[in-house]
This record gives structure tokens, sequence and C-alpha cells, in this order.
């Protein structure tokens, strides 16, 4: 009954917020899109000129708006005492009604074996902030599946083996760019989608890309042995895919 609760508690949540988000933008906050999108542009087109002075004043000045716009919402202020709320109740009822961890006891002979599992490293995590790339030496690969806030991904295939079959890489980003290189005898399949940027794979290029979807395939995809699948999608950044 308490996980329904907890549930039923954090749905209505995530259906007020939309309610309010979407009164806040069409009643008393019209000009919040606009805001955002125009601070979005500031910290990607800062980037770009970056190491310049201008660059980095952009960038920053950019990151500035866009939080000051994010903090200023009224959305925002409701999930934070949402929040703040919640987690003063779990506080009260776990001092009312502290937890008891009832043992369960099973004969050895009805006990089910547990599975071994192997963990192994990401080649990259969730991070909010920072530039994230494959080592630039031999390593072994895992897919990529991540969700990133404000930075670069470099991804080089040529110095991994990959094995037979689909290979993935996901990467979702707010701002920043994303490359994969890849060697000239591996089928590629791209999908991705962007607010703001521009996309650059092999010969295909699209200058700007303006709430787009874009997908592109290697001739040979469906027959070949070995091939990789990209998934990636940002609010303001590049796309990159090319030979090495």
């Amino acid at each position: 009954m308490l996980n329904n609760m907890k549930n039923d508690y954090v749905s209505w949540i995530v259906i007020t917020g939309l309610i309010l988000l979407l009164l806040e933008v069409s009643f008393f906050n019209e000009g919040l899109i606009f805001s955002l999108l125009a601070s979005g542009a500031m910290v990607y087109f800062g980037r770009s000129l970056m190491p310049k002075k201008s660059g980095k004043l952009l960038f920053w000045v950019g990151l500035f708006f866009f939080l000051s716009s994010v903090f200023s919402m009224m959305t925002f202020r409701f999930f934070l005492l949402a929040v703040l709320i919640y987690l003063a109740y779990q506080f009260a009822q776990s001092k009312k009604k502290p937890e008891v961890v009832t043992p369960v006891l099973q004969e050895p002979e009805k006990e089910l074996r547990k599975e071994m599992l192997i963990e192994k490293p990401p080649l990259f995590k969730n991070r909010l902030f920072g530039h994230q790339e494959t080592p630039s030496h031999v390593y072994e690969w895992n897919d990529v599946n991540i969700q990133t806030g404000i930075g670069d991904s470099v991804v080089d295939l040529s110095l991994t083996v990959l094995p037979k079959g689909e290979t993935v890489i996901f990467i979702r980003n707010i701002i920043g760019n994303v490359k994969v290189y890849v060697p000239y005898d591996l089928e590629v399949t791209l999908r991705h989608s962007s607010v703001i940027g521009s996309a650059d794979v092999f010969e295909h290029g699209e200058g700007r890309v303006l709430n787009q979807s874009l997908y592109v395939q290697t001739p040979g995809y469906d027959e070949a042995e070995q091939k990789v699948k990209i998934f990636t999608s940002m609010l303001v950044g590049n796309i990159e895919v090319k030979r090495i």
C-alpha cells in the first residue's frame, strides 16, 4: 500500500507539473520558450567560438540566462516544493513507524542458487558537465548508453575490436557535440534528432538542423556481420560521423 501511495504521489506531481508548465507558457510567461531557446543558442555558439574570449563570454552569459530562466519558472518552484514536502513526509513517517525487517527462513535444499553476474565498467558515464571520449589506446568495447548535460562526447571505434552483430551507441545530450569515428569496413546506421545544430555523416551533410530528425544508413548494413547503430538526440549541438 505504501508503494502505491508513493507512486500515486509521484504521478500527481508529474501531472500537476505538466499542467502548471502549460499554463505558465500559455498565460503567465509567454516569453519563457524564447528565453530558453535564445540562451541555449548563446551557449551553443559560445562553445563554437571557444577558446576566444568572445566565445567564453557568450557561453557563460548564455548559461547564466538559461539557469536564471529555469530557476524563475513557477513549475521549477513547484517541483522543488513538492520534493521538500515529500522528503519531510518520509522523514516523519520513518520516525513514527520504523521499518521492521522480518527475516525469511528457507530450508537449505529449497534455496535457489544465485545467478553469477559479470559487472563491466562503462566507457562513458552520465555527466551534467564535461567532455568525454574513448581512450587513445586499444581498449575493450562496451555498448554506450548515456545521458549528458553540457559537454562533448567522442567515440573512436578504430582502436577497439567490435563483436560480431550489431553494436549500439545511444547518447542523449542537452548542449554539446557528438563525434563518432568508424573504420572504413564498418557499416553504419544513424538516427539523430536535434532542435538546433548541424549533421555531418560521411558524404551527407546538413548545414543547419532546426527541430528535425535524421535517419541515414550505409548500403550494406543489413547484410553486414559487423555493424554499428547510432542513436543521438540533443537540444543544441552537432553530430559528426567520419571514416578513419
